[in-house]
């Protein structure tokens, strides 16, 4: 599929729901015996024990309802997913396998390719990694989803070439490498667009703009999008998704309306198409950098959010009843641990699934 355009630098941008950078842990020193020979090291990265509630949520959770978090490379994990601490580097490498283990835990988010496309080989791997029920929310490359002025303000290299909503750099650089190397295990290719310093015409020319974009790509991935701009969910953006076969992704996120709101403004026709993701990224009173200082090293929740997890699981179940699948991403930033809002959102899935059920006669 490469039509011979150059790589781009990896433009350090970084939109307000960035990956989680956590701090690097350095990785455990090798033991030695006596004699001065290395013993034998235990499994890289292995996976926590999970707790008996959530292999029992996770058998009745439905098939089509994927939980999964915005990266996996974080040491204070260790006991929630991984069995030790180990580092963020030794994490990224070996730690998917480790992750996919968990029964509750079978998709992830992929956000380093919003900084750099990554090579199909690169995919490959992840592929390999996880069993075959698992799936990836895969985001695409900041440029196609920012327009070239705001990027210039964002990092400090300016970008070789505007790419906003340029659909041959999107297949070569992007849906091309995901597709070859993730294959089935690609859940969502997601076009994430950051706030939009949008003129008022500018904003009437966007959903028309989307459309020609993604009617461009090719058919097969299912391309979800996802906004920071609310003034932009109205008919026109319906239309260009659902003329597509495209979704809205649902985001919990200060800047934008609940999920349930986001549902009724939009209708079915923006959701319906295929598997729905929500991603929820961040807490409603914290900002990206706040967040970040507040809740690391990501190890427990500390501001819960009942509300947005009722929203979420409710939305869930309209997404499930009308036979579509569900991908649920969640973020560090969101309460704190983004395993542990996804334990409790199961918890409170299955809990308004079990008081649905009839009482046995």
């Amino acid at each position: 599929m490469t039509r011979g355009i150059a790589a781009p630098h990896r433009c350090g941008y970084r939109a307000d729901e960035s990956p989680d950078p956590a701090r690097p842990v350095p990785d455990p020193s090798p033991q030695f015996d006596l004699f001065g020979r290395a013993s034998p090291e235990p499994e890289l990265v292995g996976p926590a024990t999970p707790k008996p509630e959530h292999a029992e949520l996770a058998e009745r959770l439905p098939a089509g309802l994927r939980l999964g978090t915005s990266s996996w490379a974080f040491p204070g994990w260790a006991g929630l997913v991984y069995a030790r601490r180990v580092g963020e580097s030794t994490l990224a490498r070996e730690g998917l396998a480790a992750y996919a283990r968990h029964p509750l835990l079978r998709a992830a988010g992929v956000d380093r390719t919003f900084y750099a496309p990554l090579a199909n080989a690169d995919f490959a791997r992840y592929a390999q990694s996880v069993p075959p029920e698992f799936r990836f929310l895969v985001k695409a490359h900041a440029p196609i989803t920012t327009p070239a002025d705001q990027l210039r303000t964002r990092t400090a290299v300016a970008p070789e070439a505007d790419r906003f909503l340029d659909a041959a750099y999107a297949v070569d650089r992007v849906v091309g490498p995901v597709v070859e190397g993730l294959g089935a295990k690609l859940g969502v290719l997601l076009f994430q667009f950051p706030p939009l310093a949008f003129k008022a015409r500018e904003a009437q020319a966007f959903p028309e703009q989307l459309a020609r974009f993604l009617e461009a790509l090719p058919r097969g991935p299912q391309y979800a999008v996802e906004l920071r701009n609310r003034e932009l969910l109205g008919p026109a953006y319906v239309d260009a998704l659902a003329r597509n076969g495209a979704t809205h992704c649902f985001n919990v996120h200060p800047r934008m309306p609940g999920v349930l709101e986001q549902a009724n403004l939009l209708g079915e026709s923006a959701w319906l198409s295929g598997t729905v993701a929500i991603r929820w990224m961040l807490h409603p009173q914290q900002d990206y950098e706040a967040a970040r200082e507040r809740y690391f090293p990501f190890d427990r929740l500390i501001d819960p959010d009942p509300q947005n997890r009722a929203q979420v699981a409710e939305l869930l179940e309209r997404v499930l009843a009308r036979g579509n699948e569900a991908l649920v991403i969640a973020n560090n930033k969101s309460e704190g641990s983004a395993p542990q809002t996804l334990f409790l959102l199961a918890r409170e899935f299955d809990r308004r699934a079990r008081a649905r059920r009839p009482a046995a006669p």
